[in-house]
């Protein structure tokens, strides 16, 4: 390549100063084809072109570069017509410039594709890995979910005997925080099913329809997807009593559930609703229909059993010596799974305060977790209050009778 002149150097410096500048790429541009380099000349102008494609200077520059003659200039009002310039072929011009000048934009529609079909729209189907050894006690429970789901999908031969659909809905109900999200993860490795769990804001939506759109949505990818454990969480956000709601939005929303429940237009063979809520009484009426959630399971507070397997799965990453765990589950009758959770870590960090003010890690003891009792008190009375009024003047058809034999048990009656 020859050697840059000091005005080219310096006018070649200036554009890598302001490469948008076209005049400046221009001038450039002449001064390289004054110098016998063309093809350097004609690159400078295709970036110039690339900035301002209507550019009447840079084309014709551009022609004079490649050499082709420049369009005419146009003839004074007496002269005679001049004879038209010779066309230019500029699909020629562009493949020889391709390997010097990038395009300028890149069609959409020549973007590779993607290998496979592309992913469909909806929400994330996993695997579960829990099952129902991984709760600890609630054997009634167990019970009640092995008659309801399990024990028929394990025996096809009989279900078909006893005319058993796959079909079934099942409505979990109790206090927060003591795991049924956790037993309808367990319920969907147990039946080695896949597993889709749904709240609250994966189907409202701020646009009419939508939300019924969205609902529609998640029963087809469980369908898609079955055997399927659908998980609707807080189902009474999603399917509350239509006579209370204000909206018909919100209505829309309920009908569209009550549809897809019933399996209008669709075959819901092998897709099990799991529904969870802690207030049953505000869930619309028609949703507890035969056919849709038809059957309702109370999930207590952990049991002994339970509270044991729950303290010891949250002490076993953490620094723990001489515990006495069975002191402490006498200690936590009433505790609900996340009240378990909050007094372990409450005393580890007791712990941990105190080995930083000491300078020396120390292990948590037996004495961190009863002074932590003394801080963290069970979360499920304002709940067991209202449910007591409830099972009391609200118990039509006897659906809440375990809740009430509960209370009686508990000594809250």
């Amino acid at each position: 390549m020859p050697e840059d002149t000091p005005l080219i150097r310096s006018i070649r410096a200036a554009v890598a100063t302001a490469p948008t500048d076209v005049t400046l790429r221009l001038h450039l541009a002449e001064l390289l084809l004054a110098a016998g380099r063309g093809e350097e000349a004609v690159a400078e102008a295709a970036v110039a072109l690339q900035h301002e494609p209507a550019n009447g200077d840079a084309r014709t520059l551009m022609l004079r570069a490649m050499g082709a003659p420049a369009p005419a200039p146009a003839p004074a009002p007496e002269a005679a017509p001049a004879p038209p310039a010779p066309s230019f072929d500029w699909s020629q011009a562009e493949e020889q410039l391709s390997d010097i000048v990038e395009p300028r934009f890149v069609d959409p529609l020549a973007a590779e594709e993607p290998d496979g079909e592309p992913d469909e729209p909806g929400w994330d189907v996993e695997r579960s890995e829990v099952t129902l050894a991984d709760v600890g006690g609630l054997a009634e429970v167990k019970q009640r979910l092995q008659a309801a789901f399990l024990a028929p999908m394990r025996n096809p031969e009989l279900r078909r005997l006893y005319g058993k659909s796959l079909r079934g809905g099942l409505l979990l109900y109790g206090p927060p925080g003591c795991g049924k999200t956790f037993i309808a993860r367990a319920v969907a490795g147990e039946l080695g099913a896949r597993f889709l769990s749904i709240g609250l804001s994966d189907v409202l939506d701020m646009y009419i329809g939508q939300s019924e759109r969205n609902l529609h949505d998640i029963f087809e990818t469980a369908r898609r997807n079955a055997p399927c454990v659908l998980f609707l969480d807080e189902v009474d956000a999603l399917g509350g009593k239509r006579s209370n709601l204000r909206h018909n939005a919100m209505r829309g929303t309920v009908n569209q559930l009550l549809t897809e429940l019933d399996g209008a237009g669709a075959d819901n063979e092998g897709v099990f609703v799991l529904a969870a809520t802690n207030h049953p009484w505000d869930v619309d009426s028609a949703l507890r229909r035969p056919g849709r959630l038809d059957r309702t399971l109370l999930v207590l507070p952990p049991d002994a059993p339970a509270r044991e397997a729950i303290l010891r799965y949250h002490l076993r990453d953490r620094p723990v010596a001489g515990v006495d765990v069975g002191r402490l589950v006498k200690a936590t009758e009433g505790y609900s799974g996340a009240d378990l959770a909050h007094l372990c870590e409450s005393a580890a960090e007791a712990a941990l305060l105190d080995s930083a003010a000491s300078g020396e890690v120390r292990m948590i003891g037996t004495g961190d977790l009863t002074a932590a009792l003394k801080q963290v008190k069970p979360s499920i009375e304002p709940w067991l209050a209202a449910a007591r009024n409830v099972a009391l003047f609200a118990n039509e058809g006897g659906i809440y009778d375990d809740l009430l034999a509960y209370l009686k048990r508990a000594g809250k009656l």
